[in-house]
């Protein structure tokens, strides 16, 4: 693990036995919004290092089911873990690992970054454009899809396309998110 020093997310998470410090930004997407309740049945899109899938794990409990997907592995998964990509896993494979559909599915994932910010920009909403595909295809009427997405020319349209899907569409701006990052989540609840 590897923390920033002075950083008082990063040594809360070093604290509090987290792997990183995202797991806050999960935190409060649910203080807000309460995606997340006992006995779910969750997926977790790029879970690596683990923080998300941990906290998830807590608030679904034992009664719920847990999938994550990573091209890095997780040592110690709390739940079902599938090393692959998102854009190889098939919905019968998933639905078969879950025991039916999804009531959410959360993604803080991102492709490796190359420093261009476009070129990061377009690369993550490829990502994610493949996440809201299996949202729809997986989850069931009513349920939940949490993403981070990062701000660029893309990313409005992103945001738009899941209202003609889901309910209600918020953005935010976690607290523990760093003041330089182009990141924000999008939460889209009450899939159609």
């Amino acid at each position: 693990m590897t923390y920033r020093r002075g950083d008082h997310y990063s040594k809360r998470a070093q604290q509090e036995g987290y792997a990183a410090r995202s797991v806050y930004k999960l935190q409060e997407i649910q203080k807000k919004w309460r995606v997340l309740a006992k006995g779910q049945r969750v997926v977790d899109l790029g879970c690596a290092p683990g923080s998300w899938s941990r906290y998830a794990h807590e608030q679904i409990g034992h009664q719920g089911v847990l999938v994550g997907i990573d091209i890095q592995e997780v040592a110690g998964f709390p739940g079902v873990f599938l090393q692959t990509s998102i854009e190889e896993i098939g919905i019968e494979e998933m639905q078969m690992h879950l025991g039916g559909d999804a009531d959410l599915i959360i993604s803080d994932m991102a492709p490796s970054t190359t420093g261009n910010r476009f070129t990061d920009h377009v690369r993550q909403i490829a990502l994610i454009e493949a996440g809201r595909d299996l949202a729809l295809a997986v989850l069931k009427p009513g349920g939940h899809f949490v993403a981070k997405v990062f701000e660029g020319q893309d990313a409005h349209a992103f945001v738009q396309s899941l209202r003609s899907n889901f309910e209600t569409v918020k953005r935010l701006k976690p607290k523990a998110t760093r003041g330089r990052s182009v990141e924000f989540f999008v939460v889209a609840m009450g899939k159609k």
